[in-house]
């Protein structure tokens, strides 16, 4: 199945996607950017992470559009300037860590400047420090400041199956108040309700002024659905699970073989070359 002709942006997932298990990003994967700009096609990056864990990405990708953190409850320009943030409300906030408690999961909170742990030597938070290039701040209980400024709640666990579970719960137990969907197998992103994937491409159609059609969408997550099923043109990575697999148009490989590069090469570029239907 090829890509349509008309495809003008592609919005890709980060960890999992366009970057190496060891977050590398590939010379493969450069080349590939600078072949779809070449091509008319945009790219933008959309990701579970903070803004600041993506400024490694804006020079070698030569980005200019806006990055959009935290699965869109922050929007930032390149040199990571705030354009809109989606915070999670006080009360929903305050549910979210009792409800992910009750989980049995650990909880990170993440605001517009900071990132929140229980301990310096839980679960992940070397990996993630690692990723972010920075430290995080170490508290035994969130404050009210940092709830009421609360724009994504992380529950962690090395149990997969539990944060499965809580995912599945979540969406019950929560409602509407957010959105709540896996980054990882070891991460349940709770965040705004406007603040998913899907919804960042409902927003960088509208700013670039093109028809939801023309983007297509590239990751490996649960989270990644949700701009799967906003996008024209849908592409899950070879390490995907099943699940994520059967909701996208194509698979190309994983992530530690360049399955955005081959991507890229197979379903973009050659639809690109025909130019737009005339």
């Amino acid at each position: 199945m090829s890509a349509p002709e008309d495809i003008r942006l592609l919005l890709t997932d980060v960890d999992g996607t366009l970057v190496t298990n060891d977050k590398i990003l590939t010379p493969a994967a450069i080349l590939a950017a600078r072949a779809l700009r070449e091509a008319g096609i945009a790219l933008a990056v959309t990701s579970s992470r903070p803004p600041e864990g993506l400024r490694m990405l804006v020079e070698p990708l030569d980005l200019i559009l806006p990055l959009a953190g935290c699965n869109g409850g922050v929007l930032v320009n390149p040199d990571l300037s705030v354009i809109e943030t989606h915070a999670i409300a006080p009360g929903a906030a305050q549910r979210t860590v009792d409800f992910l408690t009750g989980q049995g999961l650990g909880v990170w909170l993440y605001t517009e400047t900071e990132w929140i742990v229980p301990a310096r030597a839980g679960p992940h938070v070397d990996r993630e420090a690692f990723i972010l290039q920075s430290e995080p701040v170490v508290a035994s209980a969130f404050t009210e400041a940092q709830l009421s400024h609360a724009i994504k709640i992380v529950g962690v666990s090395d149990d997969h199956d539990r944060i499965a579970a809580a995912e599945a719960a979540a969406q019950i137990e929560l409602g509407g108040a957010v959105s709540a969907t896996r980054s990882a197998a070891h991460f349940l992103d709770v965040t705004h309700p406007f603040a998913n994937k899907g919804q960042v491409v409902l927003i960088l159609a509208q700013r670039l002024g093109l028809n939801v059609h023309q983007i297509a969408t590239i990751g490996d997550m649960p989270n990644d659905v949700l701009m799967f099923l906003k996008s024209g043109f849908s592409i899950a990575m070879g390490n995907a699970g099943d699940a994520v697999k059967a909701q996208a148009s194509v698979v190309t490989d994983t992530n530690q073989a360049d399955g955005f590069a081959k991507a890229v090469r197979t379903f973009l570029l050659p639809q690109a070359a025909k130019g737009p239907p005339s």
